[in-house]
């Protein structure tokens, strides 16, 4: 295999959540970030707006996606409670913000309840490489520079999740996305140790082995299958919610420790 380039980056956060299919009041998280989730946070990083739909596309089309799932954490799950107008009350009128939908008479709000689950101190990899034929609007170096300086706050699938660390990202050149993986935990343990103080007492922590890598079919992973499934993250339109489908594979990393 020749080498080629992975925009490498890391999601670490005391709370993260991952949309799963919601069903009435009952909003999931999965394990490791969905692809609708990292468009998400690109387009956010890049100052996108939510009803621009063909930049959201063009992010969704134009890179393969790789996670690699260092820890899922902890499940966590809130009994949530939020006031809401009617949608009588809303005709006619576009709110911008929370405070515009709220500006009814405080009578005539209603409350909807509903049970929310995140993950307690998770953390993963992400790797993007372009895909074959295609020439992405932006390149992986303009994306990992709007990481470093996002046009709007970054947070991990809900706005009180912030990043817990950097998302550090690097353009890698390696023959998968397993091997871009290896060697960004490497990068990170030597910028780790030089950044050290006087008691060698680095800064944040070191980065865990993964535990499993999923794929879909537009990156080199590097590693062999050992499911593939179904996973409806796969963004149609960001300001509707609408998804659709996506094939993703899951490959197991033995524990050489085990």
């Amino acid at each position: 295999m020749k080498a080629m380039d992975y925009l490498v980056f890391q999601l670490q956060a005391p709370l993260s959540s991952w949309g799963e299919p919601a069903v009435g009041g009952v909003r999931g998280t999965a394990e490791h970030p969905s692809q609708s989730a990292v468009v998400g946070l690109l387009g956010a990083a890049l100052g996108l707006l939510r009803d621009d739909e063909a930049a959201h596309a063009a992010l969704r089309d134009g890179y393969g996606f790789a996670v690699g799932l260092q820890s899922s954490g902890h499940l966590l799950r809130d009994y949530h409670t939020a006031q809401v107008p009617p949608r009588a009350a809303l005709k006619g009128r576009t709110p911008i913000a929370r405070r515009d939908e709220l500006a009814i008479a405080r009578g005539d709000l209603t409350t909807i309840l509903s049970t929310r689950d995140y993950r307690q101190n998770a953390a993963s990899l992400v790797a993007l490489q372009q895909r074959s034929g295609v020439t992405p609007v932006h390149t992986l170096g303009a994306l990992a520079e709007a990481l470093r300086r996002p046009g709007f706050l970054l947070y991990l699938g809900r706005k009180g999740c912030p990043p817990g660390a950097p998302l550090w990202p690097q353009v890698i050149s390696a023959e998968s996305a397993r091997d871009a993986f290896e060697h960004y935990a490497r990068l990170h343990e030597t910028a780790r140790s030089a950044a050290a103080d006087s008691r060698s007492r680095a800064p944040l922590e070191e980065i865990a082995p993964l535990t499993r890598i999923a794929f879909d079919d537009h990156i080199e992973a590097g590693i062999e299958r050992t499911l593939t499934t179904l996973r409806k993250d796969r963004l149609i339109r960001r300001r509707s919610w609408q998804f659709g489908d996506r094939v993703e594979h899951v490959a197991i990393i033995a524990n050489p420790e085990a």
